[in-house]
């Protein structure tokens, strides 16, 4: 989605407590995200589609878990690799192994921006940054308007663009439909970007099961956004021209693993991959 370290507690998701524009009567694909990570920001709505999803799906919550966990080898991968600057969007609830945690235990200086369209998910990380605004801004802003976050003067304030910069779509697009023109999107990103920059994707496919997968996406079918899974032509495809890092889009514990690939790898219906613009 996508968020900085701001230790394990957060408020807790109670009414009195929330700004009056979050909608509490929807399930939010960002809040289903926090159910299956085992979080507590979420409400019963969220809850309920989760455990759609889990019932036609059991593999899901290792699904989000693995994703996270992908987030964070390439975000380390970049980072050794001397990118200073990530532009996360759709960065979800705050929680651990975010963005900013992994790039700056290998940068101290790594800034990074945080973009996301749900007013809790700015709210949570706008109140747990305090003390880091000179390395991190939060941003609400829709992916679906790249211009509106490329230009947004706090992202300008902190991302010089003239500069590599990772752009993070990590379990993201497949929020996004058809008609909305996802390849028109990431193009518009890409072509903003300096030579060395990056991009990061993740993206849910149908694992070959197209029944099994068409019943969990109903789990969504209340939320703010939908799920729509794409092959992994139109996934890679998505990169342009930028040079795929090895071993290139694949399902996502075969991405760099830190050490063996879980045996069932083949029941993470995530493919992803980073690539780098030359």
């Amino acid at each position: 989605m996508t968020e900085e370290h701001l230790g394990q507690e957060h408020p807790p998701l109670l009414p009195g407590w929330l700004p009056p524009e979050i909608d509490q009567t929807k399930p939010h694909p960002a809040r289903m995200y926090d159910y299956m990570l085992g979080g507590k920001n979420h409400f019963e709505v969220d809850r309920a589609a989760a455990e759609v999803v889990l019932k036609a799906a059991p593999t899901a919550r290792a699904m989000v878990r693995e994703n996270r966990a992908f987030l964070g080898r390439a975000v380390r991968h970049l980072a050794e690799a001397g990118i200073t600057q990530f532009l996360d969007i759709g960065t979800g609830l705050p929680g651990a192994g975010n963005t900013g945690e992994v790039a700056r235990a290998v940068r101290p200086e790594a800034r990074v921006a945080y973009v996301d369209y749900d007013p809790i998910v700015a709210v949570h990380s706008r109140a747990l940054l305090s003390g880091d605004e000179s390395r991190t801004t939060v941003v609400l802003a829709d992916v679906r308007e790249p211009k509106s976050i490329l230009d947004h003067p706090d992202v300008r304030a902190l991302l010089d663009f003239d500069q590599p910069v990772a752009v993070l779509m990590v379990a993201l697009l497949h929020f996004v439909a058809v008609e909305e023109d996802v390849p028109g999107i990431v193009a518009t990103f890409r072509d903003a970007l300096a030579p060395g920059s990056a991009l990061v994707i993740s993206h849910g496919t149908d694992g070959g099961q197209p029944e099994v997968s068409a019943a969990a996406r109903k789990g969504w079918d209340r939320a703010t956004s939908q799920l729509v899974v794409r092959d992994r032509a139109e996934i890679t495809a998505l990169f342009g021209d930028f040079a795929l890092v090895s071993p290139g889009v694949v399902q996502l514990p075969q991405w760099r693993p830190d050490g063996p690939v879980r045996a069932d790898w083949e029941t993470i219906w995530l493919d992803g991959g980073v690539a780098i613009k030359g």
